[in-house]
């Protein structure tokens, strides 16, 4: 009964995480280039049950042997073990404001392969995102909304002085000193970049590579566009409310496991 306890609170505290990654996905359904996180839920190792008895010979002496036998295998509950965003590609709509800028997914040489706009974090490394909702600050440089700043192909901040400024398909960015091509990143494994603020990934080791450099990527870059979220609103609903269930679910277990405690400790033991 005690392992009960364990695996069924176990059960309510992977619906738990799960509940917290899905609101995060619809507290950020509005955010663009947002890629919603997946809870990956697995099962802890099953236990194999045996029973343990004893078998007695039939010999003048008596002789008894340990014995066991098989009685089948027990599960010990489930955990997250993960969240991984999803990197499919959300819908492209035209905002009309200029610093805006949406990148649109071409072919890739590797299945697992993703494009990135290059920032600048406040620590001094270089970030990644889908999100181009850019910005010009009050020095003149193109930044993000949290306030990082966009990077050129050499990974240098881009000064627009506070002017206006087209971009082309291949993200090249016409200023009326001259031309500047933005950092177009390419990760050949999405899955192995590390999340961050929301909207913003992280490498565990090297910078990522320019997409201009590799052969087989095509992109296209649209000015006045954004992408929005990936998150489907209406099938993350339904699923907070199904992980809302399996936690009642498995309260109520809980719940019922608590009275056959009781019953054991207070009244089966009791001498009229």
């Amino acid at each position: 009964m005690l392992r009960g306890y364990y695996t069924v609170a176990s059960g309510m505290m992977t619906q738990q995480r799960r509940q917290d990654t899905l609101s995060n996905n619809i507290a950020n359904a509005q955010t663009p280039g947002y890629k919603q996180d997946q809870a990956m839920i697995r099962a802890f190792p099953e236990l194999l049950i045996k029973r343990l008895s004893k078998e007695t010979l039939p010999t003048t002496r008596q002789f008894t042997l340990p014995t066991d036998q098989q009685l089948g295998s027990i599960n010990t509950g489930v955990y997250v073990q993960e969240t991984i965003a999803d990197h499919q590609q959300g819908a492209i709509h035209e905002t009309g404001i200029s610093t805006d800028l949406a990148l649109i997914n071409g072919e890739f040489p590797d299945e697992t392969g993703g494009l990135f706009f290059g920032v600048q974090n406040g620590d001094g490394t270089i970030g990644y995102t889908r999100n181009g909702n850019f910005t010009v600050d009050g020095a003149g440089f193109l930044t993000t909304n949290q306030g990082h700043y966009v990077l050129n192909q050499a990974g240098e901040p881009i000064f627009t002085d506070g002017q206006t400024f087209q971009v082309n398909n291949d993200g090249v960015m016409t200023l009326a000193e001259g031309q500047i091509p933005l950092h177009i990143a390419y990760a050949a494994n999405v899955n192995e970049l590390v999340k961050e603020d929301g909207d913003l990934f992280q490498t565990d080791g090297e910078a990522l590579v320019d997409a201009r450099t590799i052969a087989g990527v095509t992109y296209s870059i649209e000015q006045r566009f954004l992408e929005t979220s990936n998150v489907d609103e209406a099938q993350t609903m339904t699923e907070m409310m199904q992980a809302y269930r399996l936690f009642e679910t498995n309260q109520r277990v809980l719940q019922m496991y608590d009275q056959s405690m009781d019953i054991a400790v207070n009244q089966v033991g009791r001498i009229n």
